[in-house]
């Protein structure tokens, strides 16, 4: 009789080459208009995958999955497919909103860029949906976070300066998840925290009217 073999671990050595990997590359970096360090939502989104029953590469992916639009210079689908398989470069590439091959300077016009990334959100797979899903939730957070202490001030950090652009965006995110049947609490969250930035943008407009 044979013994049991014990149950593999669910991350492994490659999870623990993409964390150093991730420091690497955003150590230096901060969240944007703040002094919060960058790795803070790499490892959140890492997190809330881990926490939504994500695989290994899902995690690893969720530690990545801005490299090809911030880190364009030093990333490549090409290297991270060499050094972390095929599976989390789709899931990284599925979480950029840049033009494939994009290597560094301009991006394209914002509006263009969100509304190409909401359109592919029904149509995407589990694992990338997943991801993108809990990048949006780690980032609405800070955004309801940030508004209950700084107020208006702090759309000015984003590209568009606009606190309509910003709730448009994140409601036809949500939508586009819940067209696909993003399963798990994630979408929830994701919708809960929506609800309650706008709750706020609500009393701001009417102060200001």
């Amino acid at each position: 009789m044979t013994e049991a073999q014990p149950p593999q671990p669910l991350l492994t050595p490659r999870f623990a080459d993409a964390l150093a990997y991730t420091v690497e590359l955003f150590g230096a970096d901060t969240r944007k208009g703040s002094t919060v360090n960058y790795t803070a939502h790499l490892l959140g989104v890492c997190a809330l995958v881990l926490a939504d029953g994500g695989s290994e590469d899902e995690a690893i992916a969720a530690l990545l999955h801005d490299t090809l639009e911030d880190k364009p210079q030093l990333v490549t689908p090409e290297l991270l497919t060499e050094r972390f398989g095929p599976q989390v470069t789709r899931i990284v590439q599925a979480c950029s909103d840049t033009e494939p091959g994009y290597a560094g300077g301009p991006k394209g016009p914002w509006r263009l860029r969100k509304e190409v990334y909401i359109d592919h959100l029904p149509s995407a797979r589990e694992p990338e949906n997943r991801v993108a899903l809990a990048d949006k939730v780690d980032n609405a957070r800070a955004i309801l976070a940030d508004y209950l202490v700084e107020g208006e001030a702090i759309w000015g950090r984003f590209t568009t300066k606009s606190r309509e652009d910003q709730l448009w965006f994140y409601t036809s995110c949500a939508q586009g998840f819940r067209t696909a049947r993003a399963g798990g609490f994630l979408l929830g969250e994701l919708e809960r925290t929506i609800a309650e930035i706008a709750t706020i943008a609500k009393a701001h407009r009417a102060t200001e009217s």
